[in-house]
């Protein structure tokens, strides 16, 4: 699942910002499993949404210029037949 990878790459890219140890955006890729013109492209379509990254070249580390929450969650689990109702998709 795709998305789901995304959704939890992204959850790692945002813990490894939070606390500025991304590395290097060679190191930064190598840790998020992605290409380095990857990285890029991912940073780029987060500072496109408005999300708040800058690269210090001097810690050699990416970081949010200003106070950002960031909270992307995904559940699963079974529902009974009462909790159902109200759902707009996810039943058979």
């Amino acid at each position: 699942m795709k998305f789901i990878d995304h959704i939890e790459r992204i959850n790692r890219l945002h813990e490894l910002i939070k606390h500025r140890r991304t590395g290097t955006p060679v190191e930064l890729a190598r840790r998020l499993d992605l290409s380095q013109s990857m990285v890029f492209k991912v940073m780029e379509e987060l500072k496109n949404k408005g999300v708040p990254i800058e690269y210090s070249r001097q810690l050699k580390t990416y970081y949010y210029s200003r106070k950002y929450l960031m909270n992307i969650n995904i559940d699963f689990r079974i529902v009974n037949e009462d909790e159902i109702e109200g759902f707009g998709g996810g039943s058979i």
